[in-house]
């Protein structure tokens, strides 16, 4: 909110009788290190909030868009002291007084949320039900809400991403160099991620891993799903057991490759679905798990461990499950 205000000084208002719309005023920026090696596409995105990619692309190959009084192409990456000129840009204005309570209230839920920060990140306990970031319908995420709560932080980016409905361990950089050395990390699985998910039935002791490809897939309803294929991209989910319980098991999920939905569908695939995963679960065990009073999907992001990218100490965090979870499992009977 705070950001979306400040933003509004530097722009001109028109008008016309059924829609408003702001126009941006040309601005000239330069690069520092915050910025540095970010491709210019992405960098539009963050500087025009609101503004469609395709009149983001459309301005860069229109020649619109110039750095250092050159016209650049979408993959450039900016260096540092490059001067972006980025030109006006007309887009609908937002009607903020839609439900501000709302807002307000899951902006101040995620300042809650924070487990660690420093000068080159944050480290969030994110909460189910929020998206890591607006878009597809949903007009407010984690990262606008950082941001909202950081309004004089010139960057703030996720590092990685977990599902709406998944709660736990996120991790957004505060510097551009902070993102990088981070994004290496996962690109050379060099950080290690531990879930916990309750489950259903035994899970056995001998599936400690399970490789499956898995391929998205788009309904004729247009719901977005993951699907086991032999054409899908290769991945793979170590498991470890927790607890045993009459009906249902604990365990640890950690993700060797990161695609999307990964976890739940390898645990539909073991034969072994996520308690209240309303895409890959299974009716009879969710009502069983609702009536103990468990209203969300029962996946969090437990642990994360990492090399911290200002000293290169290996860091780990935890987020301690939401007490919907903890109450759920102190009703299951062990065994």
């Amino acid at each position: 909110m705070n950001k979306e205000i400040k933003s509004a000084k530097n722009t001109a208002s028109t008008t016309d009788n059924s829609t408003k719309a702001i126009t941006t005023k040309v601005q000239m920026v330069t690069i520092d290190e915050d910025h540095l090696e970010q491709r210019i596409d992405n960098f539009l995105l963050t500087k025009l909030k609101g503004v469609p990619k395709s009149m983001v692309y459309r301005i860069v190959r229109k020649g619109e868009v110039r750095v250092n009084k050159k016209r650049i192409k979408p993959e450039y990456k900016l260096q540092m002291g490059d001067i972006v000129r980025i030109p006006p840009v007309r887009v609908a204005e937002k009607d903020e007084r839609k439900a501000p309570s709302a807002k307000l209230t899951k902006v101040s839920q995620l300042e809650e949320r924070i487990i660690h920060e420093d000068k080159h990140l944050i480290v969030l306990n994110k909460p189910a039900g929020i998206a890591v970031h607006g878009g597809s319908g949903v007009d407010f995420g984690v990262i606008e809400g950082l941001r909202a709560l950081r309004p004089q932080q010139k960057f703030l980016e996720l590092v990685h991403r977990l599902d709406k409905d998944t709660s736990g361990v996120l991790l957004i950089a505060k510097k551009r160099s902070a993102l990088k050395h981070l994004h290496d990390q996962l690109r050379y699985k060099k950080m290690q991620k531990d879930y916990q998910a309750l489950v259903r039935g035994e899970w056995q002791p001998n599936v400690k891993v399970v490789k499956a490809p898995l391929l998205k897939l788009t309904l004729k309803s247009g719901e977005r799903i993951v699907r086991v294929n032999a054409e899908g991209k290769p991945s793979e989910t170590r498991y470890k057991i927790l607890q045993r319980f009459e009906r249902a098991t604990l365990v640890q999920a950690s993700p060797v490759t990161g695609r999307t939905h990964q976890i739940r569908v390898h645990c539909q695939h073991a034969g072994h679905p996520i308690a209240c995963d309303e895409k890959y679960s299974e009716i009879n065990f969710d009502n069983s798990m609702r009536e103990l009073g468990l209203n969300r999907l029962f996946l969090h992001a437990a642990q994360l461990r990492f090399i911290h990218p200002e000293n290169d100490e290996v860091m780990t965090v935890k987020a301690p499950l939401d007490p919907i979870l903890r109450q759920t499992l102190d009703k299951l009977v062990k065994r």
